[in-house]
């Protein structure tokens, strides 16, 4: 079984997920294979930092947005994630997608994500920055340069494949190539899809 995730460093309930699925995963007798797909929710996005996550939230939602808020806080408190709404500021990803696709290219793509969630979700770093992103690169691949335009195609392949898989938003599970599902459900919820 191939497990395809989709998700962007910029969305919260893409750390949550991962979290899920680790859970899911864990004490797995034939896990499956897993397969992280980058998608950009924002392509067009300025790599200059502008309001908070949460700012951006209540230009989107108005009066919903705190109660939104205060969901995916704690949600992500429940699954041992602190996302600090306050200090994230949504910026262009693709630099920061291009670098997860170098962790995977030798082996620590599971790590690179990770670092980048947290960098992000808990830290509010600028993942746009490219000293930001040099400083994850070398916590996990020291003395791996990530040059040029190195792993932009393998950033674009993923996204033309999630329009081909019909994906519109993340995180998303596409399980052999079928309908893609949610990646925010319960860790028994994921682990019943995973069965073959």
């Amino acid at each position: 079984m191939k497990v395809e995730i989709y998700a962007d460093i910029l969305c919260p309930w893409c750390y949550i997920g991962k979290r899920r699925l680790s859970a899911a995963l864990a004490g797995m007798a034939e896990p499956p294979e897993i397969v992280w797909r980058s998608f950009e929710l924002d392509p067009g996005a300025s790599r200059t930092p502008g309001p908070t996550a949460e700012e951006a939230m209540h230009q989107w939602w108005g009066d919903r947005a705190p109660a939104r808020n205060d969901l995916i806080r704690r949600t992500g408190a429940a699954d041992g994630l602190e996302l600090n709404l306050h200090l994230a500021r949504p910026v262009n990803t693709f630099d920061a997608h291009r670098l997860w696709k170098l962790g995977q290219a030798h082996g620590r793509g599971e790590e690179t994500v990770e670092r980048l969630l947290r960098a992000y979700h808990t830290q509010g770093r600028d993942i746009a920055d490219p000293a930001v992103l040099d400083g994850v690169r070398e916590e996990i691949l020291p003395g791996v340069a990530l040059a040029g335009d190195a792993f932009a195609r393998e950033v674009r392949d993923d996204e033309h494949r999630a329009a081909a898989h019909g994906v519109r938003g993340v995180p998303s599970l596409v399980i052999d190539g079928r309908e893609p599902v949610s990646g925010v459900q319960a860790p028994e919820a994921i682990r019943r899809l995973l069965r073959p």
